[in-house]
């Protein structure tokens, strides 16, 4: 594939080169609860240890099958994870092992273990499969004299098997594991989540019914929680915070007040181990005999069970799984006699590795002060994330009474410009009812600046932004037009409405209108105001972040495209595909959609290539045609290259492999902007619009003085994004240098790490920098400060 970019640091990096797997052998084995993203992680851990030279070997049932041996413990080669990556559940399977939890039972996992020099474990699953493994490490040696003892083993198998190294992955819907951000599984358990919520939306609308949704979470609360941020329901129950007594009365006064402001329905959701302060079970048909009672109102229990765990994995399950899959080997390769077990996991947008038993340890602390009714401390113990998003919750989700308001006379604007991106509906809704809970008034402009400049400007209250977390584009209305021009007429908008902040959701035009208006602050006072701009384009194109407001709805657009795309190959055999993407002349959404539909090639504008590269590419699909895996998939970012048209690498490749497979093409065009919000969008969207709001509120205090608001530092014209672990506020005048303005993109860009990843798992020899992977850390429990706060859902 093609080269890379960029200037060649000199070497303060460490390449994985110099990480040989030769000699050593790994096993992967899936246990406890199964969860989405399972074979994503165990197809890159056998890909990348196969790469490194490493045997890699299959166990399958999990621990059961380590105990029984024989045909469970498989060798496996690069074909056989191959079409694993779409699907749900975990292929190798997965059982609960009581055999395991005895000794004699280790001892027979030991030998069976022994005996084809695996002394390189690599587990998936929950705490308890964790504890599980460490278990076994730390008695391994014991293990080891005993098989010496009674003659299953000699003395040379005893020194060359001497230390276990392990290595876990956590995979479990929950998201219950301390320590990480998010598990494997997670997202796309709260993908079924928010599809039926958005169903039975439509069907309690006609209806005027209340729905009470029961998901899962027998001891964590995450999954209700984060889906009820994603659909503004009216009332959660969770295990970390039960409600404070008396909530029967304050839930049906709150559900009774929204059907007299004219909603039509209901949204109670419930975690099945919810309880109250009492730590009595608050169950799903408790909470409708209440509002029977109470209300009278039509109300419906819908149970969602094990369909959360079903179902094919999200893009961001495929995307985390593999990066972790290959993490994980890098921690095995780098593995002493005395490190200690680690799980691989992301907080942030950065790989980590924790010490497996501290991260086990503080999980158990959440049960116990739950256990001990200590609530605050048990949602203070599952992690900043997990406050981020109660607290989120609570603002949104309480209105409070008007005498109640803090007095602000501030007027706050908020418009889209660009194009339209999945979760701008949710970031406006969050910004609309944060700043009325600040005591702003709320002003909504349609049609960006466009609308602006013309005057389409009103308030917006409360209830306007009812049910709008789930909707795709933007019913704001958006337009690309840059307020350069209307500079005038803007100018005096803003005096006839008095605006005193302006919060603009948007993409790289977003950020161009927020930097004209910053630079003619010296000829307009109107613009001397705070103004906060929030990245919101599905190209992921905007410098200062890592994400974008849409980019995830895009990508599982795209992959789910894919899949289907693979699909109809596989009974034709011997077809590749080649599928353009949007984006510009950004190639995030071709090389993260690639990793996440398993692409052997994608081409993008910042790595060059030429007909070599081409011709290279077409060798390769070649040689995989003689293998049992008979279709390709190629990717090309729309503006990847004037020449090399998506029409042009069409008739090369179907030219060049003539005889040996057929080739076909797909644009797939604006249906990668369409389509309701993913859970991640609808959540990222809702909570940095919530951050933006408060930091008006501050940046407007500070800048209130002599009766008016004055701010023209260039401190106070900023965009939020989240770089790595934090989310921060970025002077647009500091980020004009980290642009490019000619091809709209930032000139360095963190997801180019994962181009190297994406061309391993196809089988091309590269080079791979890892000296950003994680080192081992410890997990933190001192407060850090509130810029530092992980954003990742």
């Amino acid at each position: 594939m093609a080269g890379t970019t960029g200037p060649k640091r000199q070497d303060t990096r460490k390449f994985f080169e110099n990480l040989s797997g030769t000699g050593k052998s790994i096993a992967v084995l899936t246990s406890g609860g199964d969860a989405q993203g399972m074979n994503a992680a165990v197809r890159a851990v056998v890909r990348m240890g196969i790469y490194v030279g490493a045997k890699v070997y299959f166990i399958h049932e999990g621990y059961q099958g380590m105990v029984d041996g024989g045909d469970n413990i498989k060798e496996a080669t690069w074909e056989s994870v191959s079409s694993m990556l779409q699907v749900g559940g975990t292929v190798i399977g997965s059982a609960r092992c009581k055999e395991f939890r005895t000794h004699e039972g280790r001892l027979k996992a030991a030998h069976n273990l022994v005996q084809r020099g695996i002394t390189n474990l690599c587990v998936i699953g929950g705490d308890g499969s964790l504890t599980g493994a460490n278990l076994f490490r730390e008695e391994w040696s014991g293990l080891l004299n005993e098989l010496l003892e009674q003659g299953l083993i000699d003395e040379e198998a005893v020194r060359s098997n001497s230390v276990l190294h392990i290595v876990g992955m956590v995979g479990s819907i929950d998201n219950d594991f301390c320590g990480t951000d998010m598990t494997i599984g997670t997202d796309s358990a709260l993908h079924r989540i928010i599809e039926v919520v958005d169903a039975i939306m439509t069907t309690a609308q006609s209806h005027q019914r209340t729905f009470v949704l029961e998901v899962m979470g027998r001891h964590c609360g995450y999954l209700a929680l984060v889906s009820a941020l994603a659909c503004g329901a009216d009332w959660v129950f969770i295990p970390e915070m039960p409600p404070e007594d008396g909530w029967e009365d304050s839930m049906c006064q709150k559900l009774s007040e929204s059907r007299s402001r004219g909603s039509r329905l209901n949204i109670i959701i419930a975690a099945e181990g919810a309880i109250d302060r009492q730590g009595q079970p608050i169950t799903s048909d408790i909470v409708k005999d209440l509002v029977v009672r109470c209300l009278g109102f039509d109300t419906r229990v819908t149970i969602l069970g094990h369909v959360q765990r079903g179902g094919t994995p999200s893009a961001f399950d495929r995307i985390l799984a593999s990066r972790m899959g290959v993490e994980a080997v890098l921690a095995l390769l780098e593995a002493s006699a005395n490190t200690p077990a680690c799980v691989v996991s992301l907080v942030g947008n950065q790989a980590v590795r924790l010490p497996l038993m501290e991260c086990v340890q503080m999980t158990q602390e959440v049960q116990k002060a739950m256990d001990e009714k200590k609530f605050d401390e048990a949602v203070r113990l599952r992690g900043r994330s997990f406050e981020n998003n109660l607290s989120t919750y609570r603002l949104l989700s309480y209105r409070k009474a008007d005498s109640e308001l803090p007095n602000s006379s501030f007027n706050v604007a908020v418009l889209n410009v660009g194009a339209p991106a999945a979760g701008m509906n949710a970031a406006v809704r969050s910004a609309v009812r944060v700043g009325i809970t600040e005591g702003h008034t709320m002003f909504a402009v349609n049609d960006g600046f466009e609308g602006f400049y013309k005057g389409q400007i009103k308030e917006i209250k409360w209830g306007d932004v009812g049910g709008w977390t789930g909707q795709g584009g933007s019913l704001l209305g958006t337009k690309r037009t840059l307020p350069g021009k209307h500079l005038d007429k803007i100018a005096e908008q803003m005096r006839i409405h008095n605006i005193n902040a302006l919060l603009v959701i948007g993409g790289f035009e977003a950020l161009e209108s927020l930097l004209q208006l910053y630079e003619a602050r010296a000829d307009y006072e109107e613009f001397c105001i705070p103004m906060c701009m929030l990245p919101a384009t599905i190209s992921n194109n905007v410098p200062g972040t890592d994400h974008s407001i849409g980019a995830d709805t895009s990508l599982n657009a795209i992959v789910e495209t894919c899949d289907r795309i693979k699909q109809s190959a596989s009974g034709t055999k011997r077809r590749v595909f080649i599928i353009e993407t949007m984006g510009g002349y950004c190639g995030y959404l071709a090389t993260v959609g690639g990793l996440a539909a398993g692409a052997d090639t994608v081409y993008i504008y910042e790595e060059p290539f030429d007909i070599r590269d081409l011709q290279a590419n077409v060798e390769h699909l070649t040689q995989k045609m003689k293998t049992s895996i008979q279709r390709g998939l190629v990717l090309r970012n729309e503006s990847c290259n004037e020449n090399f048209t998506t029409d042009f690498i069409y008739q090369l490749y179907t030219e060049e492999g003539r005889g040996v497979f057929d080739c076909r093409k797909n644009i797939l065009g604006h249906m990668q902007q369409g389509g309701a919000p993913s859970p991640f969008d609808r959540n990222f969207g809702t909570k940095v619009a919530a951050k933006a709001i408060q930091w008006i509120t501050r940046t407007l205090k500070e800048s209130y003085k002599g009766g008016r608001v004055f701010a023209n530092s260039e401190d106070t014209a900023c965009l939020l994004g989240m770089r790595r672990r934090a989310m921060v506020f970025q002077p647009v005048a500091q980020l004009r240098e980290e642009t490019d303005f000619v091809h709209r993109i930032p000139k360095e860009q963190w997801w180019l790490k994962l181009r190297p990843l994406m061309k391993i798992l196809a089988k091309y020899k590269t080079s791979y920098d890892v000296s950003d992977s994680g080192q081992l850390e410890h997990v933190t429990r001192v407060r850090p400060k509130e810029s530092d706060f992980s954003a990742a859902i």
